[in-house]
């Protein structure tokens, strides 16, 4: 999942908004089968959990009593797996969330501000609803190796790291190329699975709690994002391209053999001329002043 700022270049005969309009219109049906997606799982798994299916249970049971066993035999590898569940709870993962959505709306992405904040807070009462609703009993052993409070569905560790994890990927995409995509897709994915695991490994989470936490924010991540995109069309896409131009490197400069100043830089695609708070327009901070083709290199001032 990511915002899309791909937008078709402006031809002869093709005004320069219908490239950008389709990403939009494009991205937000992605996110939309996403939400949909997640939802129609979620309740398929709540509906098995509350019905007590037996296939879920035992598995269920057998994983988590498998786990405990080796936990208890283990001191180490309990402590490693407390230590990055500590490290990766919802608290430390809320306030890394937290930081970067005050730092969006400094560097004035205020909408894409206002996203992360959506997406933290709405997961953090996702996750208390949505256990005091279903009111399922965490696992329970004679010699625990892990205590939890409250009710165990949907794992709120899960919830926040996923939501975090999958925020920060959002941020990151249009600024990588092919490697940086696959690299930091990699690493959200395994610090999102690390901390769904030591839930289960430490006893205090079934596997399908853990799931449902992951299904959760993938059904919060699409339905916040189609919200926004209803609400300002295109919005996050240029709020991208701000975070894009405000944390690129700084333009490097060469003298040409004319005597005249190149700046080699790459340029943002889907550029809305008329946005001046858009750095990719002529008209923003990126561009000169008075209009220029989107496509036409910048001269140095």
């Amino acid at each position: 999942m990511h915002l899309s700022t791909d937008g078709t270049r402006a031809d002869a005969g093709t005004t320069l908004g219908a490239g950008p309009a389709l990403a939009v219109r494009r991205s937000t049906l992605r996110h939309a089968g996403l939400a949909l997606g997640c939802a129609a799982l979620l309740g398929t798994l709540l509906a098995l959990v509350e019905t007590h299916w037996g296939p879920l249970a035992r598995l269920d049971r057998s994983w988590v009593d498998g786990l405990h066993g080796f936990a208890r035999d283990h001191t180490a590898w309990t402590a490693s797996m407390q230590t990055l569940t500590d490290i990766g709870g919802p608290l430390t993962m809320r306030v890394l969330l937290g930081l970067v959505a005050g730092w969006l709306w400094v560097i004035g992405a205020r909408v894409l501000a206002g996203w992360a904040v959506a997406q933290l807070l709405i997961g953090w009462l996702a996750d208390a609803v949505g256990k005091s609703l279903v009111g399922r009993a965490r696992p329970s052993f004679p010699d625990p190796v892990a205590h939890a409070p409250g009710f165990s569905f949907p794992s709120g560790h899960a919830l926040a790291a996923a939501v975090t994890c999958a925020a920060l990927l959002v941020l990151v995409w249009p600024q990588a190329n092919r490697a940086g995509r696959v690299a930091a897709s990699i690493a959200a994915g395994l610090a999102t699975f690390a901390v769904g695991w030591t839930r289960i490994a430490l006893g205090v989470h079934w596997p399908s709690d853990v799931l449902a936490g992951w299904l959760t924010a993938g059904l919060l991540l699409g339905a916040v994002t189609v919200a926004v995109e209803l609400w300002r069309p295109g919005a996050l896409a240029r709020d991208a391209r701000r975070v894009n131009w405000r944390t690129r490197p700084r333009v490097q400069r060469v003298l040409a053999e004319d005597g005249q100043t190149t700046d080699h830089a790459d340029h943002f695609d889907a550029a809305d001329p008329n946005d001046p708070t858009d750095p990719a327009s002529p008209a923003g901070p990126a561009g000169p002043a008075g209009p220029a083709s989107p496509t036409a290199p910048r001269q140095d001032e």
